[in-house]
């Protein structure tokens, strides 16, 4: 292929490469949420300015090319005209375009998509961000899930966000902006799906090396599917029931993971990892780096590391036969 044809396929393949970013469950032009389809507006408006401004100077370059060996204006008038256009149209027209899209944005879009006032909304949940995994906790209710967060759809939902350790930052790009998640500190802001689904978020504040891998979905259910769940996840786990799962139970004991886990209903109260009192219910594990299979679950516990370097979880060295035992007990927890 000759440096033409390269040139081609570059052309060609610029625009799908720029579109292909625009698509898929984390796409801020497509909007799942009130909050969401204004600025997700607000986005186009900026690119339509941002294109007729570029257009105007391109024009105004091409204008003055074209004509760069008569004096004046091309249609006409001297050097007082050609003054009052540059002023007009290099001074004025930015000020004021500038100052509407400052008052747009920020009047009618930042303050209608930032957290309302509490009593104006139906459920809070609060967000604790930790390396590398999102916890979640309903106020009013026992729940606590990770990774995996509810909420009922077309219902308005104020997070109540904080940090467990360094900075991370809270989005859920189909349904609202980001927030920062400061040590110290507090942020809030509004989740308010208009359709039941499933709406993948991520943190996207560089928090160490297992960054990439610390999502979230965000389960938009219908309201009376969510207060089923919510009673569900509310309840302390079951009690094995096989002589396999009983073992499990002993192992995880045993083996001290009851210091970094929570499970509601045993003694097993840690709050370094994330509380596994339903974790057989959850559709991933290790911040959605895994699906929640058995062989997946098997992996995670057997050598965490080899899947996620860095992260808290260590290897317990257990048998075959006990690493079998500890998963058949967490996935009975569901």
């Amino acid at each position: 292929m000759g440096r033409a044809g390269g040139v081609r396929v570059l052309l060609l393949t610029l625009p799908v490469l720029t579109l292909a970013g625009c698509g898929g469950d984390q796409s801020t032009l497509s909007p799942a949420s009130p909050q969401e389809h204004k600025i997700s507006v607000l986005f186009w408006v900026m690119l339509a300015v941002a294109w007729a401004g570029f257009a105007l100077v391109v024009g105004l370059i091409v204008l003055g090319w074209v004509h760069r060996r008569k004096r004046g204006l091309p249609l006409g008038g001297g050097e007082k005209a050609g003054t009052a256009l540059v002023i007009g149209l290099g001074v004025v027209m930015p000020i004021v375009l500038l100052t509407a899209l400052f008052v747009y944005s920020d009047i009618f879009v930042i303050n209608s998509t930032a957290a309302p006032d509490p009593s104006s909304t139906q459920r809070r949940i609060e967000i604790v961000g930790h390396q590398w995994f999102w916890e979640a906790r309903y106020a009013g209710t026992d729940a606590v899930t990770a990774n995996d967060i509810h909420i009922p759809a077309g219902v308005r939902v104020l997070v109540v966000a904080r940090t467990a350790d360094v900075i991370h930052s809270f989005w859920v790009p189909r349904l609202n902006r980001k927030i920062d998640l400061i040590p110290g500190q507090r942020n809030t802001v509004l989740l308010e799906a208009s359709e039941p689904g499933i709406y993948r978020g991520q943190c996207v504040e560089f928090c160490g090396l297992q960054h990439a891998n610390m999502a979230q979905n965000v389960y938009a259910d219908p309201p009376a599917r969510f207060r089923t769940w919510l009673a569900h996840e509310a309840e302390p786990a079951r009690a094995p029931t096989t002589g396999q799962e009983r073992r499990g139970q002993e192992v995880f004991m045993a083996a001290t993971c009851d210091g970094c886990h929570a499970i509601r209903g045993t003694s097993a109260d840690g709050h370094i990892g994330p509380d596994l009192t339903h974790v057989g219910a959850r559709e991933g594990l290790a911040g959605l780096a895994l699906t929640n299979t058995h062989e997946n679950m098997l992996r995670w516990i057997d050598d965490p590391q080899s899947i996620k370097p860095g992260s808290k979880m260590p290897d317990l060295h257990l048998s075959r036969d006990d690493l079998r035992s500890v998963v058949a007990y967490l996935e009975s927890l569901e």
